[in-house]
């Protein structure tokens, strides 16, 4: 009876987690099918299937093209960020050199100043190259965002693994980049797709950098986009496309995450038991 009390007990807590984490984009859905006086009513399950909301978002305004500078800057944050961060992470886990942990410890701590702080600077930085309004200033600046913690679990991945695979390599004539992307990249595949999904994640929802960096409508990234949907007065505020918008952009997301939650799931648990 008690072993019965706390498993009833142990699912109901999964529920009620389940239920917080997913009501705001359940109601997010409710709410881009509704129109008119309709959104400012509470309503909980879907009144109509009206996607007048879904199909405005993308005539009055370049969303397909919001959508698709998202999905270039993401995607080019992912992999410049994990290029650079294999290695690095093959440097810092498997070459001894001095000062080699005050490096790293620098490197983590670049991801503890806030956005804000740094803006100026990347700003000054940006307009020197002259990628102000382009999608390549948006991915050089991201990749501030998501280089610290892609090489932080990336070296302590690369560290794990044991040391044998690399001495019967260079025994074998291999070189320390022949080692790098043919012996350790494929056994890194939980922890880079752990780590690839985070960086995208971070670039897909980036919202300060890609307001100051970019200026017109085309540049723009889904966040910036939906953020200027306006109107005179809050209440004349498109709430329903904002809605609309905020799914569509959730939705990859989702996607990518059911897709690759297997391998998310070795990855987080990549190093937790050792021997």
């Amino acid at each position: 009876m008690k072993a019965l009390l706390a498993r009833a007990g142990f699912w109901l807590l999964v529920l009620a987690i389940a239920a917080y984490a997913l009501f705001p984009f359940y109601y997010a859905v409710v709410t881009s099918l509704r129109s008119g006086s309709a959104l400012f009513t509470v309503a909980w399950l879907p009144e109509d299937f009206d996607i007048s909301n879904y199909v405005a978002v993308f005539e009055r305004q370049p969303f397909g093209r919001n959508i698709l500078n998202s999905i270039l800057v993401a995607a080019g944050v992912v992999t410049i960020s994990l290029g650079l961060a294999a290695t690095a992470a093959y440097a810092f886990g498997r070459v001894a050199f001095r000062g080699r942990g005050l490096l790293l410890l620098t490197i983590l701590a670049v991801s503890m100043f806030p956005q804000v702080a740094v803006l100026s600077g990347m700003f000054e930085l940006i307009r020197l190259l002259g990628l102000y309004n382009s999608l390549p200033g948006l991915i050089l600046a991201n990749l501030m965002l998501t280089l610290p913690f892609t090489v932080w679990v990336l070296t302590v991945f690369m560290r794990e693994l044991p040391r044998e695979l690399e001495e019967s390599a260079l025994i074998d004539g291999a070189t320390h980049f022949d080692i790098l992307w043919r012996v350790f990249l494929p056994l890194m595949a939980p922890a880079a797709v752990t780590t690839g999904l985070l960086a995208f994640v971070v670039a897909w929802n980036e919202f300060l950098f890609a307001l100051t960096f970019t200026l017109t409508d085309e540049n723009r990234t889904v966040p910036v986009a939906i953020a200027l949907m306006s109107g005179a007065t809050a209440f004349e505020l498109p709430w329903g496309m904002i809605m609309a918008a905020s799914v569509i952009v959730t939705v990859p997301v989702v996607i990518l995450v059911l897709v690759f939650q297997r391998r998310i799931a070795a990855g987080l648990t990549a190093g937790a038991v050792k021997g």
